[in-house]
């Protein structure tokens, strides 16, 4: 009975974090879908975002403010970025894309650590990563809060965003760009908009994700590494689809804490760091467009 509930506890754990990698990872498909373009920037956001909320926070602004003003941020990034970045670059190859965002991850790495400091900073959400005595008490489960509130959060702003770009005006405008933007174009869909709501959605979405990251790892420059696990979600969900985000990330999420449990002491432990990566390398040879992603065939 006690190894069914440790098991259930290491499930649940998977779980929980798998919500934080698909949050992640729904960052670079909200820009995937409109752009065709993938974001390698999306770490640099997220530790941009978080590193400029506690910067904001440690100049005396309370909370709350602190939040507004950065998410005001991130949209002002989001809008520099599509119109001094990618707009120059319409037309140009995917790979011309990819390399210009590699070149805004640096940008903006370098550039908030300038700003704020390159010192690890602690950030406190109010809830502690204890076990919650009611779970605990009734069904033996040792479960962090800190867990949970970050998978709540994470689970509650999926759900959101899901359903934001697919019932209203904006979210069908989305996809009709990610169908054929040339077409969404004629029948009058502002394509400029589109793309400024989705950077802002993907810099909210950054911010979001830093928070819950930094109040466990701290805020520091491996949260820009932390998110690169979103990669192997990716690669299993699909690029272009936001329910593959989320079932990608809790498949990731669970694989990992179940073999680094059961199977990493037989490596040494660290195995979570690398596992991943692994999977994703299968599903690559099995089915590189991903459980929910759509077969591309080019011709040649």
């Amino acid at each position: 009975m006690i190894e069914v509930l440790f098991f259930f506890e290491v499930v649940l754990a998977g779980l929980l974090a798998g919500t934080m990698y698909s949050l992640v990872a729904l960052g670079f498909v909200l820009i995937y879908k409109a752009s065709s373009t993938f974001n390698f920037a999306q770490g640099a956001m997220v530790f941009f975002a978080v590193l400029s909320f506690v910067g904001f926070m440690e100049q005396g602004i309370p909370f709350a403010a602190a939040f507004v003003l950065t998410v005001l941020l991130m949209i002002a990034v989001g809008f520099a970025t599509e119109r001094l970045v990618l707009k120059p670059l319409v037309n140009q190859s995917e790979d011309t894309l990819l390399m210009a965002t590699i070149g805004l991850a640096f940008v903006l790495q370098g550039l908030a650590q300038a700003v704020w400091g390159v010192e690890v900073r602690r950030l406190d959400l109010g809830v502690g990563d204890f076990p919650i005595p009611w779970i605990a008490d009734n069904l033996g489960l040792f479960v962090s809060a800190l867990d949970v509130m970050a998978g709540v959060v994470a689970a509650t702003l999926i759900v959101i965003l899901a359903l934001m770009f697919k019932y209203t005006k904006m979210g069908l405008g989305l996809r009709a760009v990610a169908d054929d933007p040339g077409a969404a174009a004629s029948i009058g869909i502002p394509l400029k908009n589109i793309m400024l709501l989705v950077w802002s959605a993907a810099g909210f979405v950054a911010l979001v994700a830093g928070m819950m990251w930094g109040a466990r790892a701290g805020v520091q420059f491996a949260l820009v590494d932390l998110a690169l696990k979103a990669l192997p979600v990716l690669i299993i969900g699909g690029f272009s689809s936001i329910p593959g985000a989320i079932v990608g990330g809790l498949i990731i999420g669970v694989v990992e804490k179940v073999l680094e449990v059961y199977v990493g002491p037989s490596f040494g432990g660290g195995i979570e760091g690398w596992a991943p990566f692994v999977l994703a390398i299968f599903f690559l040879l099995w089915r590189p467009e991903g459980l929910f992603g759509e077969k591309i065939i080019r011709r040649v």
